[in-house]
């Protein structure tokens, strides 16, 4: 048995969709795009949607809009897509690491108060996973120093915190639809936004500054007239043949969403006495939106001493699964140890160290909507099998 870390989906109902795009004469930035844009702020509850070309747009046009200039600060978690520090790199500010909390892998809100300096200007909270991070310790601490609050939920899509959806708790939340997330357009992103003065300006500048969209103009009656350029913007546009692949699965959010929640729950049940494995930890303030499944390998406990050693016992189980056809990962990668931001910042390993064991140790097991009861049965049994 062969089974993927993850499989996208695709129904013929998507490929006809897709071909009456084509055979439409529209294929960038158009009815599609609004019509995804309107059914994702039915989804998620927010007032503004605005679709882009990837996450890390999003957050890059987002810490613009926040205000975000060279020289400010903006502190993010050292365990995250490598894309959240690169985005504030992007805007010449300087990504101030902080740590996590190990059972959750998402931001140490109590660390981060002690990073705040009269430079900071945003901190971004990450739904890493598929978890949402503790959003009210994160806007209390906001409101306390006067920040803004960027959601990077590219993990986030159907990830809810005390009944609301990531997103909308912040200034700005950001949305991944990359292959590897519950809904994909290929590559694609959508920032949501609760505040109407913020919502034309991240309009504007997806589309080059344009004050006007093609759209709009399409849909006028002064054929003559160019947009004017108020905003220096950039071209992240999304076309409408990804977005009605969004469109389309979207259709079917509830159901998709559902399946990933049933294979992990089959994961929780199978899995919960595996000494040597935490399975993903969280309580009843949290609906967790699986994007990963990501389990903690811990067969003893994990601290500046043994992580080395943890981490060659993780690689060999990996390697383990691997040989019975079973494909996993590595949770993601601690930021601050990637080359560029270590040499940049003169930043070791061990500066933050929780970040640096999530790197090591952890393993993320198959999950999609398509994957079988039996598939998810032989992934337990292999597990329960295996002989450290």
């Amino acid at each position: 048995m062969k089974i993927p870390i993850t499989k996208t989906s695709f129904l013929e109902s998507d490929f006809v969709a897709v071909r009456q795009v084509l055979e439409s004469g529209w294929v960038v930035q158009g009815p599609k795009v609004k019509e995804f844009e309107y059914i994702w702020c039915g989804f998620t509850g927010s007032r503004y949607s605005v679709a882009v070309t990837s996450c890390t747009t999003a957050l890059h046009l987002s810490l613009i809009a926040a205000g975000v200039k060279q020289g400010d600060e903006v502190i993010i978690p050292s365990f995250t897509w490598i894309a959240t520090a690169n985005a504030v790199e992007y805007c010449g500010a300087k990504p101030v690491f902080c740590d996590i909390d190990l059972n959750t892998f998402n931001i140490d809100v109590f660390k981060a108060e002690m990073l705040i300096t009269d430079k900071t200007k945003v901190i971004i909270p990450v739904h890493l996973f598929g978890l949402s991070a503790d959003m009210d310790n994160i806007m209390e601490l906001s409101r306390k120093h006067n920040l803004k609050v960027i959601e990077d939920a590219a993990c986030g899509f159907g990830a809810f915190y005390k009944g609301n959806h990531t997103g909308n708790f912040g200034d700005f939340g950001c949305f991944s639809f990359h292959p590897r997330k519950a809904i994909t357009t290929g590559e694609g992103g959508m920032i949501t936004v609760n505040h109407e003065e913020s919502e034309p300006l991240l309009r504007s500048l997806r589309d080059h500054g344009a004050s006007i969209s093609d759209l709009q103009r399409h849909a006028g009656m002064q054929p003559y007239l160019l947009p004017n350029f108020s905003n220096l913007g950039y071209n992240y546009r999304m076309t409408d043949i990804q977005a009605i692949l969004g469109v389309m699965q979207m259709k079917r959010a509830i159901e998709i969403l559902s399946k990933r929640t049933e294979v992990a729950c089959r994961y929780d049940n199978g899995l919960k006495v595996i000494p040597f494995l935490q399975i993903p930890q969280y309580d009843i303030r949290f609906i967790h939106g699986y994007q990963s499944y990501v389990c903690l390998f811990k067969p003893e406990e994990i601290n500046l001493n043994s992580y080395k050693k943890v981490n060659d016992a993780r690689n060999k189980f990996m390697k383990y699964l691997l040989d019975k056809g079973i494909s996993t990962r590595p949770g993601t990668h601690a930021v601050h140890i990637q080359n560029y931001y270590s040499g940049k910042y003169s930043i070791s390993p061990e500066d933050y160290p929780n970040s640096l064991f999530a790197d090591k140790c952890t393993v993320a097991l198959p999950i999609f909507p398509s994957m079988t009861n039996e598939e998810t049965d032989y992934v337990i049994n292999t597990i329960n099998n295996y002989k450290q």
